[in-house]
């Protein structure tokens, strides 16, 4: 975590205290939460306490928080903070943590495809160069092109070693026959830890493991956020036997902050603005069991829906498509089908604990279930899904 002067946030019991944090941060000051009283140190400047009126036992300036324009004054004028907290700056003072942490060691780096551990890589290649290799498993269920657009970036423009395991068959064998989802979350981590390990015993010089915990994962963890292994599909963590120290170099950023730098360090900005996607990819995007023509259907519908929310230029917090275990009877060139009904679930949100179903104007929604029906085969219906959450989740497994 960031060692220089910061002011900390005392969360007594608030759901504005993870804001208040961003706050003073956008303030070009360094700021850190907790849900108790910490021992006193000499980087803390003052005290912002959230969701109490007590005071704090503490020799150190405190602010019992009402509004945001209080922050200012206390930040500055109270507890005389000096502005240390920037993107460069961040970036900076992280990669002389890295070489000094990491020395002349090789280090792994478990590629997603995703926002974090894509900067994670990109942040630590900065640092250390070829002392960096990558694993990328492509399990098979990611979006269409998304394993070809990682080697591109990665290899073609950061230069950095990647291993790149072709993965599908073995994963869409594991799978099959199976429809349970949690069965599927269970199995697809299980054999993305499985060959990780495989590929880490390969490098066998490798004493780190660098992977992209943000500070949103520490602050839900619960513990130091050295005692937490982020699990790349939310199943557990990665093997102890690995014996590999972790690197998280940015466990003390929330993820728009992570997308900055990402931006800095001049990842393309279409993986940087790339929509949540779920660690066992498109795998809880089908329902019933998995076949790789029914991935293809998701992959291609998906990728449909995407290019014509774009061209519609709409807003919207986050869109996918959904391959249902239903076929219906439909027609196509005056010949009967008998084929698949596909989903498509839009949604606008804040932080994703509630959302609402967005409102796409009905001309975008016929386009893209025209170009579906006729571009995909094996789909001849598409359905909108209009429910809010709570009740319904927003993936659908």
């Amino acid at each position: 975590m960031w060692a220089k002067d910061k002011i900390v946030v005392v969360n007594l019991g608030s759901q504005q205290a993870q804001s208040i944090v961003r706050q003073i941060r956008d303030l070009g000051v360094y700021s850190e939460m907790v849900n108790d009283l910490i021992d006193d140190e000499p980087s803390i400047k003052g005290y912002v306490v959230v969701g109490s009126d007590q005071p704090l036992d503490n020799d150190k300036p405190q602010l019992n928080f009402k509004n945001l324009n209080e922050l200012t004054h206390f930040v500055f004028d109270i507890c005389k903070m000096e502005k240390n907290w920037s993107v460069e700056r961040f970036v900076s003072e992280q990669i002389e943590k890295i070489q000094s942490q990491v020395k002349d060691s090789q280090v792994i780096c478990g590629l997603s495809g995703g926002v974090d551990s894509s900067v994670t890589a990109a942040l630590l290649q900065r640092a250390i160069g070829d002392q960096l290799t990558c694993i990328f498993v492509d399990h098979g269920l990611m979006r269409k092109d998304e394993g070809l657009e990682v080697k591109e970036t990665f290899v073609d423009h950061f230069n950095v070693n990647l291993v790149y395991v072709n993965a599908q068959k073995r994963f869409l064998s594991k799978l099959e026959d199976i429809t349970d989802p949690e069965e599927k979350r269970k199995i697809i981590g299980r054999e993305f830890i499985s060959v990780f390990e495989e590929e880490t015993r390969k490098l066998q010089s490798a004493k780190f493991l660098g992977q992209g915990t943000l500070y949103t994962d520490v602050i839900e963890s619960g513990t130091h956020h050295s005692e937490v292994i982020k699990s790349h599909h939310n199943v557990g963590g990665l093997p102890k036997e690995m014996n590999l120290s972790l690197i998280e170099p940015l466990d003390a950023l929330f993820k728009d902050e992570a997308r900055e730098v990402g931006l800095f360090l001049g990842l393309p900005k279409e993986l940087i603005e790339r929509q949540p996607f779920p660690g066992p990819g498109l795998g809880i995007r089908i329902t019933g069991a998995i076949t790789e023509d029914k991935v293809r259907m998701v992959q291609e519908s998906d990728y449909i829906l995407r290019d014509e929310i774009k061209k519609a230029q709409l807003n919207i917090w986050q869109y996918f498509t959904v391959l249902t275990n239903t076929k219906t009877v439909g027609t196509f060139n005056n010949k009967r089908t008998y084929e698949y009904a596909l989903a498509i679930r839009a949604v606008d949100s804040v932080d994703g604990m509630t959302a609402d179903y967005a409102r796409i104007p009905f001309d975008v929604l016929t386009t893209i279930s025209n170009r579906i029906i006729h571009e995909v085969d094996g789909i001849n219906r598409v359905v909108y899904d209009i429910t809010s959450k709570p009740p319904g989740t927003i993936e659908w497994e």
